[in-house]
C-alpha cells in the first residue's frame, strides 16, 4: 500500500536518506525542516520528484500537514557542536516538537516513528547496551540538553501509545555515517575523514581507547523501515555491533584515504561515553535485521562525498 508520509528533519543526514527510501518504495513524502542544521543540498536531487514536497518550518510551531498515513520524526540537532550551540532549541524540539508531531499522528490515525538515540544510555555501566538498560546520564551536564530531550521524547511517545492509542515506534540510533554526514559536525567519522583528506593531523580524544560502533547509513535506514512496519512499540536498538576503538577507527580512515596525516591527542570532552556498542538481539529477532556493511566498506562508499566537500572548501 502506498502512503502519504510526513518526514520531519527531511533535509538532515538521516531524514534525507529516509526520504529517498520511502520514495523508492512508491510513497509520497511531505518533508519539513527548519534548516537549523539541515541542508537543502541533501534533497536537491528531489527537485523534480513529483511525489516529494518540501516545506521549511519549525515543528515547535503547530501546523496541519493534512491527512497523512505515517509520521517519521527525525527532527533534532544531533552532533555535539550543534546541540550545544542550539541547546534550548534541542530541548524544545525533543519536547514541544515531538508532541506536535504526535498530535498529528493521533489526529489522522497515522503510524509514528520517533528517532531516539544511544545517548539515552549515557556513559553506560552495562556493556553492550540492551534496550532493557536504563542508562547512566548526567541530567545537568552539557550533553544533557540532547540526552534528556531524547529521553523525555521516548516517555512522551510511550504515553501517546498507552493513553491515546497512537501506533508508535522508537528506534535508538547508534553512531551512523555515510554520504551527506555534515563534514564539520564534530562526529568521529566526519572529523577524521575531513582531516585525513586535508592532510591535517587526526584528532583523537583521550588516549583513543574509548569505543564506538559505526553503522553505515543504508543499513540504518533499512532497520528503521523494518521497525516502522513492525508491531513493536518499545525501543529497539539499530546499530552495528562491531566495536572499534577510536584509535583503530583513525587507522582505518588513514588506510582508506591514503593520507599520511599524523595523530593528535586532545583532552576527552566532558561526559563523553567511554564505551558504546549495541546489543541488537531484539532487532535480529523481531525485524530480521542486522547490518551488512563493514566499517572499511562504508568508509570507501563515503570517500567520494568527503572528497567533494574538501574540494568545495579548498
Amino acid at each position: 500500500m502506498t502512503m502519504r508520509i510526513l518526514v520531519t528533519g527531511a533535509a538532515g543526514f538521516l531524514g534525507s536518506h529516509l526520504t529517498d527510501r520511502l520514495l523508492s518504495e512508491g510513497h509520497s513524502v511531505l518533508g519539513v525542516d527548519n534548516l537549523c542544521t539541515g541542508d537543502l543540498d541533501n534533497i536537491a536531487h528531489l527537485a523534480n520528484e513529483r511525489r516529494f514536497t518540501f516545506e521549511q518550518r519549525d515543528i515547535c510551531e503547530t501546523f496541519d500537514p493534512g491527512p497523512v498515513d505515517y509520521v517519521f520524526n527525525m527532527a533534532s540537532p544531533a552532533s555535539p557542536p550543534e546541540y550545544l550551540r542550539l541547546a534550548i532549541e534541542t530541548l524544545r524540539v525533543g519536547s514541544v516538537g515531538t508532541e506536535n508531531t504526535l498530535k498529528i499522528a493521533q489526529q489522522y490515525g497515522a503510524g509514528y516513528l520517533h528517532a531516539s538515540t544511544s545517548e539515552c544510555y549515557g556513559d553506560p555501566l552495562e556493556h553492550p547496551q540492551a534496550e532493557t538498560y536504563w542508562g547512566n546520564v548526567n541530567p545537568v551536564g552539557p550533553r544533557s540538553v540532547y540526552d534528556e530531550a531524547k529521553r523525555y521524547a521516548e516517555s512522551l511517545v510511550m504515553a501517546y501509545h498507552r493513553y491515546r492509542g497512537v501506533n508508535t515506534h522508537l528506534v535508538r540510533i547508534f553512531n551512523t555515517y555515510g554520504p551527506r554526514l555534515h563534514p564539520d559536525d564534530g562526529r568521529v567519522i566526519s572529523n577524521l575523514m575531513m582531516q585525513a583528506l586535508r592532510g591535517d593531523p587526526l584528532t583523537v580524544y583521550g588516549d583513543g581507547s574509548q569505543t564506538r560502533s559505526f553503522c553505515f547509513v543504508n543499513d540504518l535506514i533499512d532497520g528503521i523501515a523494518r521497525l516502522s512496519r513492525s508491531e513493536e512499540h518499545l525501543p529497539v536498538n539499530i546499530g552495528n555491533p562491531d566495536e572499534f576503538t577510536i584509535l583503530k577507527c583513525a587507522q582505518a580512515v588513514l588506510e582508506v584515504t591514503g593520507s599520511k596525516s599524523e595523530l593528535r591527542f586532545d583532552a576527552l570532552p566532558e561526559d563523553d561515553p567511554t564505551r558504546r556498542r549495541p546489543d541488537i538481539t531484539k532487532a535480529r529477532t523481531l525485524l530480521g535485521w542486522e547490518p551488512k556493511v563493514t566499517l572499511r566498506e562504508g568508509l570507501v562508499k563515503s570517500l567520494d562525498f568527503f572528497k567533494s566537500k574538501v574540494r568545495a572548501t579548498a
